[in-house]
C-alpha cells in the first residue's frame, strides 16, 4: 500500500507545530523505505534553528538509513 502522501502530510503538520522538540511515535509503523526516510530528513533540514524531531520506537531500518545517507543529522534524534 502506498502511504507516502499520508506520511508527507503528517510531516507537514508536524513542522507546523511551534515547539522545540517534536516527538513522533512510530511504534505502529512496520516499514519505512528510503523515500520515506528522505521525506523525514528533508523535513528535519527545514526546521527552525533549535527545533528537532525525536523518533520513538522507529522500525529497525529507519535509523540505519538515516546513518547511511544523512550521518550526523542533528535535527533528528532516535530515542532508545
Amino acid at each position: 500500500m502506498n502511504t507516502r502522501t499520508v506520511w508527507q502530510q503528517a510531516l507537514k503538520q508536524l513542522v507546523e507545530r511551534r515547539t522545540d522538540v517534536l516527538h513522533v511515535d512510530l511504534s505502529h509503523v512496520g516499514f519505512v523505505d528510503v523515500a520515506g526516510v528522505t521525506d523525514l530528513a528533508v523535513t528535519a533540514q527545514r526546521l527552525s534553528e533549535g527545533q528537532r524531531i525525536v523518533l520513538h520506537r522507529p522500525p529497525a531500518q529507519l535509523p540505519r538509513i538515516l546513518e547511511l545517507f544523512w550521518p550526523g543529522l542533528a535535527a533528528i534524534e532516535v530515542a532508545s
